[in-house]
């Protein structure tokens, strides 16, 4: 299936991508169930918290290495196939892991082999996501906007469901429900139907089948370096998930419960998710004519999360900072989706998103590791007022870059009778060197 403007986009709220809408929200309901399932049935079979990291990271580790070349497959294949296919891989994981738990027979190796699987699984899903929204709807902003809130609202309601299933049946009950999520995905999946694609003209089924997949992962590459504005935000990105995101996320917790225990800090998860609803409904009505520049806006607004825990001011500061962490980051993620979706040629779109999460999660890991040396070295309290203070400088990072901040979303430049291909874009088109696109820094606006 190749790619190429889409014909028949549909208004946000169709059958098909209600559809589409529920099977993203159920699904991602069931990811939020996860690691309360594994902590609690691992740690019950005499396993320690090292174990649920391990078995954790074996889905982190297959998805983050392998969704590069899902979406070589998903820009080859038709990918609400290849999406139905991941989500009845991981209903058969799924289900195997509830029996083992059931049976009480849980060996680590085999859930990280499961976790491994739903890995693979998911790199072959995940590319997918972003044509797929572009295809289904006019308003690509308020989809993604409706998706956001989706996620937010599972986010919040998930760990609180696994908790009253491990509470009143066992952690198979939770593996059990979490299969059941992927098989409701993979139904809504099944009855969607997608806009037929138009074919590229440089190209057709014959020449695209018989392409190389290294050539095609190539492609993507060179697609993806040929966008100033795209790879200097995961430049940035890399950056914001060693400094800020990476050590934020464990230290919060650390200090939180140990300040004032576990119960005030799912208050303050809780607090997050909320404020996570409000960005993605302001990402619903607001639309800036440059969304990078009003995303990179909500990025100032995480620093009020970890400062707050950093200078030790009471839980309701702390809930406070990181409802407002949770609405900015929301909008940013909004207006960023909707920029990559709606700036790149559909052909290659899959790839770019492969790169693009592959290039956002790439440095998690480091800053993860990093927190608990730095948190030693130089206390946690202290650390955490370097992320707040490098999400500032983040953000401004973000917004000196003139091809970033500059961006004009799609819709107002061809209201504005904007030329459809920038000068990066001309450049690809035309044969030109790989030179010409870096050395128009803050002219590519696609």
């Amino acid at each position: 299936m190749s790619g190429g403007e889409e014909a028949g986009a549909r208004p946000v709220w169709s059958r098909d991508f209600g559809l589409f809408f529920v099977a993203r929200a159920v699904a991602q309901l069931g990811d939020t169930m996860l690691p309360v399932a594994l902590a609690a049935g691992l740690l019950l079979h005499g396993y320690g918290a090292g174990a649920v990291g391990l078995a954790l990271a074996a889905t982190s580790a297959a998805f983050a290495g392998l969704i590069v070349f899902g979406g070589v497959i998903a820009d080859r294949f038709s990918t609400r196939k290849l999406m139905i296919g991941a989500d009845l891989v991981r209903l058969c994981t799924q289900s195997l892991a509830a029996v083992l738990f059931f049976s009480g027979h849980v060996v680590l190796w085999q859930i990280c082999a499961i976790g491994f699987v739903n890995g693979v699984a998911g790199a072959v899903f995940q590319p997918g996501v972003a044509s797929t929204v572009r295809r289904l709807a006019t308003d690509v902003q308020g989809a993604n906007g409706a998706v956001r809130i989706a996620e937010a609202a599972a986010q919040l309601a998930g760990p609180a469901l696994a908790g009253l299933l491990v509470g009143f049946a066992s952690p198979g009950a939770v593996f059990t429900a979490h299969a059941t999520t992927y098989g409701i995905s993979a139904l809504c999946l099944m009855l969607l139907r997608l806009p037929a694609r138009t074919r590229p003209s440089d190209g057709d089924d014959t020449s695209r089948g018989t392409r190389a997949f290294r050539a095609d992962l190539a492609e993507g590459w060179r697609e993806f370096r040929a966008r100033t504005w795209l790879w200097g935000v995961i430049a940035v990105w890399c950056v914001y998930m060693i400094t800020v995101w990476g050590p934020t996320v464990p230290l919060v917790a650390a200090e939180v419960v140990q300040q004032h225990g576990p119960r005030f800090y799912g208050l303050i998860n809780s607090a997050f998710g909320a404020g996570t609803v409000v960005g993605g409904l302001l990402a619903l009505r607001l639309r800036p004519r440059r969304m990078l520049r009003a995303g990179a806006m909500g990025i100032f607004a995480f620093a009020g999360f970890p400062v707050t825990v950093g200078l030790g001011l009471g839980v309701p500061a702390m809930a406070a900072g990181a409802a407002v962490a949770g609405a900015g980051m929301a909008f940013w993620s909004v207006m960023w989706a909707t920029s990559v979706q709606t700036q790149v040629p559909a052909d290659v779109l899959n790839r770019i998103h492969a790169y693009d999460v592959a290039g956002s999660l790439a440095m998690m890991p480091v800053g993860q590791s990093i927190a608990g040396p730095a948190a030693a070295t130089l206390g946690a309290d202290r650390v955490l007022l370097v992320a707040g203070g490098m999400s500032l400088v983040v953000a401004g990072a973000l917004l000196s870059v003139r091809s970033i901040r500059d961006l004009v979303r799609a819709d107002a430049a061809a209201k504005l009778g904007a030329a459809p291909v920038p000068e990066e874009e001309r450049v690809r088109l035309s044969g030109g060197t790989e030179a010409g696109p870096r050395g128009t820094e803050g002219c590519g606006h696609e």
